[in-house]
């Protein structure tokens, strides 16, 4: 090898050596940033392809040093105070968008590049939207004014949410239905359910008093074409629903109707709070109300995660309920992603397309709430390879002084 050869390699390894204290220093220097995925540095060896190499006094080969993804090493997940926080435990990011425009804006435009991040430490802005640490804006499937969810991926914005009545589920009769002193009467009390979408829907039971005995009745929803037998005391009071007659039990059936099959609540057997009949003359019809024990109103107050992916809006009657739903993107070859500002990393053709998986399915990880995932930089480690590294570059830096001195000594000879 040439001197000149020995200076052209020498420079590469210091050009090397430089790469890694790059990617060394920018591990450190995130060693407190969350979500952050240390790369490490490595070092290839390049050959002259002269076959004449061994005895070619031109001959000189030279290194290269490449960065290397870690992305798929896990970080610690830590405790954090922010509720909304989230950490991925396994495979997978959050998909994330970033703004073209003011990001504070009422109606954010977004880039169309879609990028991945495992920066998980989320807040609600002043618009609504989940945005991290970063300000990258989180996407998921968002649930509608109508109760159903999008299945296009988009940016969650949970504002101004109103609350959906719940499904109902009982029913609950009181009233006169009829008269002791009348036979053969009908009657049609009416209500309103509401269904799994929290949409209103008329109820009707249909009464019939039987012919001969006005103390026995049978109870049907409306459509339907089962009934069930209620009788009532000389009193008035309920007697028995179906085949239930004890004192004090709760007389009920099974309404089997729309929108669901929920539980006919008319009363306690013997009690007087129910279904009743009136004991005068005058016959009574019609007179009975139907309730649901659906809770219909409240006031959004908050946001909580839930570890199966779920963002639940709580109310101030109690009440949770879904309103988006975040899926987890994994990757054929994570390592191959390319890296942006912010933790944020999009696709390429090396790492594969993005497949979108519910919580914990399809190689997904799992969620850990009010959590974050801590930089995977190990110090310890780092700072003993930079001292190494900084040896290195000494000792490439020797070697070209050593080639200037013996190039001087060359010329002085000539001289």
């Amino acid at each position: 090898m040439s001197i000149f050869g020995s200076v052209t390699t020498a420079v590469s390894g210091l050009n090397a050596q430089s790469k890694a204290f790059s990617n060394l220093s920018n591990n450190i220097a995130n060693s407190q940033t969350t979500g952050y995925k240390a790369s490490d540095t490595a070092f290839q060896d390049f050959v002259t392809n002269d076959q004449n190499y061994t005895n070619d006094a031109s001959g000189n080969d030279s290194v290269a040093a490449h960065t290397v993804q870690r992305n798929d090493v896990q970080g610690t997940v830590t405790q954090s105070t922010n509720d909304l926080a989230l950490a991925i435990s396994g495979n997978g990011f959050f998909n994330v968008q970033k703004v073209a425009g003011n990001a504070n804006s009422a109606t954010p435009s977004f880039n169309t590049q879609q990028y991945y991040t495992r920066n998980g430490d989320f807040s609600r802005n002043a618009q609504g939207y989940l945005i991290n640490t970063s300000g990258a804006f989180l996407d998921g499937y968002q649930v509608g004014v109508d109760g159903a969810m999008s299945t296009k991926l988009a940016p969650i914005q949970i504002k101004d949410v109103a609350f959906q009545p719940t499904q109902s589920s009982m029913l609950s009769v009181s009233g006169a239905i009829g008269s002791t002193t009348q036979a053969g009467a009908s009657s049609v009390t009416q209500g309103t359910a509401y269904d799994a979408s929290g949409k209103a829907q008329t109820v009707k039971l249909n009464w019939q008093q039987d012919s001969q005995d006005p103390l026995q009745w049978t109870v049907s929803a409306d459509g339907s074409d089962k009934s069930t037998a209620v009788s009532f005391s000389n009193d008035g009071a309920l007697a028995s629903v179906g085949d239930i007659s004890t004192i004090g039990a709760t007389g009920k059936f099974t309404y089997d109707g729309k929108p669901q099959n929920m539980t006919v609540d008319l009363g306690t057997i013997g009690g007087n709070g129910g279904v009743s009949l009136t004991t005068g003359s005058t016959p009574v019809t019609g007179s009975a109300t139907m309730n649901s024990d659906s809770v219909t109103s409240g006031n959004f107050q908050g946001l909580a995660m839930r570890s199966d992916g779920s963002v639940m809006a709580s109310f101030d009657n109690g009440q949770s309920q879904l309103v988006a739903k975040i899926p987890i993107a994994t990757f054929a070859n994570v390592n191959g992603l390319s890296p942006q500002d912010g933790q944020n990393y999009i696709a390429t053709s090396s790492s594969g397309g993005a497949t979108q998986n519910s919580v914990g399915t399809g190689g997904a990880g799992a969620l850990d709430t009010g959590s974050v995932e801590s930089s995977t930089t190990d110090l310890t480690s780092d700072l003993s390879q930079l001292i190494v590294a900084q040896q290195a570059y000494g000792a490439n830096t020797k070697v070209v002084t050593t080639a200037n001195q013996l190039m001087q000594t060359t010329i002085a000879m000539i001289q």
